[in-house]
């Protein structure tokens, strides 16, 4: 029911990514991902090049299907990576945080598909012209960096401006968010907050357990006066920033609290003063499965929905 050919063509089952999460999308998550018959992720965020190299080897052991690693264009080592991904072959790059135009050559001398992250429609027209291979359309419902536009918004609007692939991302948790994006016109998926309580995610459990426990009210965006809006899940952390915000707190000062908030989260598990970066789609999340019961429990109630009101 939900064939894709644009996924089809990268070999993959599902028309799912799973999301290029800092810190926490590493082999470990990416191989299960792409061994469940999705597209699992490897997140190159700020990470040193060896690092990502040995991710990258990692995943090869851990399964032969199709993987890709998402690249922060605006880290000091973007181009290290842009060029490590060719000499890896990697099959497919999700870009963030700038214009992968500079790489698009080089990515596509190499067979790369190339799917920038997008919140805007001008931004998506300009990475078509680019050369993208496809779009990742992101609403606000995410979880991290978001822009300004819900899903539902952004989506279609995406959908009717350019002529290549759409996946749509940003408050997608199960069958009905799948069904739902694809009657928007998309051609896939993208999830992130489902997938930290994969069984195969490497996250410290308190991280786990907050989103297993998140109610529908619980996220927060911080940070929209420093102009990079992030969504978290509520906590002392949140609380100080948006008490800073209030204060007109110089960026430098916000950005000193927020340092370092994410690893200390995802690896040392304080869920205190460590930035939880989670969906409003947490509160839909309560059972921790592994990627091949998220994804086949994710279409399967996807079938269900548009069958129900056929």
């Amino acid at each position: 029911m939900f064939n894709s050919v644009f996924f089809k063509e990268l070999g993959v089952k599902y028309p799912i990514i799973q999301g290029g999460m800092a810190w926490v999308a590493d082999s470990s998550l990416a191989s299960a991902v792409s061994n469940a018959g999705g597209l699992g992720i490897i997140a190159a965020a700020n990470a040193p090049a060896d690092y990502i190299r040995d991710e990258i080897r990692k995943a090869k052991k851990l399964t032969d299907k199709p993987f890709g690693v998402n690249i922060m264009l605006l880290s000091d080592n973007a181009e290290e990576i842009a060029q490590l991904v060719c000499e890896e072959g990697v099959k497919v790059v999700t870009t963030g945080a700038g214009n992968p135009g500079k790489y698009m050559e080089l990515w596509k001398s190499h067979g790369i598909k190339v799917m920038p992250v997008v919140a805007s429609v001008a931004l998506a027209r300009r990475m078509e012209r680019a050369g993208a291979d496809a779009v990742v359309a992101e609403g606000c419902e995410s979880g991290g960096h978001i822009g300004e536009l819900t899903t539902m918004a952004l989506v279609p609007q995406v959908v009717d401006a350019v002529s290549i692939p759409v996946i749509a991302a940003g408050g997608i948790g199960d069958g009905r968010g799948v069904a739902a994006a694809f009657m928007l016109g998309v051609q896939g998926v993208q999830v992130g907050t489902r997938f930290l309580v994969a069984t195969e995610c490497t996250i410290h459990e308190n991280y786990k357990k907050k989103i297993l426990a998140a109610k529908d009210i619980d996220s927060v965006v911080t940070g929209r006066s420093t102009g990079h809006p992030i969504r978290v899940l509520k906590n002392r952390l949140s609380r100080q920033f948006q008490k800073l915000e209030k204060e007109n707190a110089s960026i430098e000062d916000l950005e000193e609290l927020g340092r370092g908030c994410l690893p200390k989260a995802v690896k040392e598990g304080d869920i205190v003063m460590g930035s939880i970066m989670a969906g409003q789609i947490a509160g839909l999340v309560k059972k921790e499965q592994s990627c091949s019961e998220i994804i086949e429990e994710m279409f399967k109630g996807a079938e269900e929905a548009i069958i129900k009101f056929r």
